[in-house]
């Protein structure tokens, strides 16, 4: 009976990590018969332009991908997409709220992908200034989630 292929979590951040970093899109890892590959969507949808009706002020929604390029530089950013938590568990304190002094390595929230709850530590000190996603809600990769200053 074959084993059960068991994928490692801290390996696959590493990955989503170096792509991060590089700009890659994708990157593969084989070790023996197991591999793993780790890829990001490039492609952006392009939204069918809607004028405004004349008189109404209200500015047009910004698309997902002009938020993640108008996200402030300090913000942190989703390595991943899955489903936001900002507490431990239903019910518990958020892990962080505006005006908190964060140190690095401090837990910030938590993405839920595949089934794994993933922390997201803070990648430096500093104080929280917003929280820029709501308790269960889905997050894309690059998605601004937090500015820390």
């Amino acid at each position: 009976m074959p084993t059960r292929f068991q994928p490692d979590t801290e390996l696959i951040l590493k990955l989503a990590a170096i792509i991060d970093e590089t700009g890659l899109t994708e990157i593969e890892y084989a070790e023996g018969d197991r591999r793993i590959r780790v890829a990001r969507s490039v492609a952006v949808a392009a939204a069918p332009a809607v004028a405004a009706p004349a008189g109404h002020g209200a500015a047009p929604a910004m698309p997902a991908a002009s938020q993640a390029a108008a996200a402030p530089e300090k913000a942190i950013v989703s390595p991943m997409v899955g489903t936001v938590y900002l507490s431990a568990e239903p019910g518990a304190p958020a892990f962080v709220k505006p005006g908190d002094r964060v140190s690095e390595g401090q837990t910030l929230l938590i993405i839920e992908a595949m089934k794994v709850m993933n922390p997201i530590k803070s990648p430096r000190a500093g104080t929280v200034r917003s929280v820029l996603v709501k308790n269960a809600e889905p997050v894309e990769y690059g998605q601004p989630l937090i500015v820390i200053d």
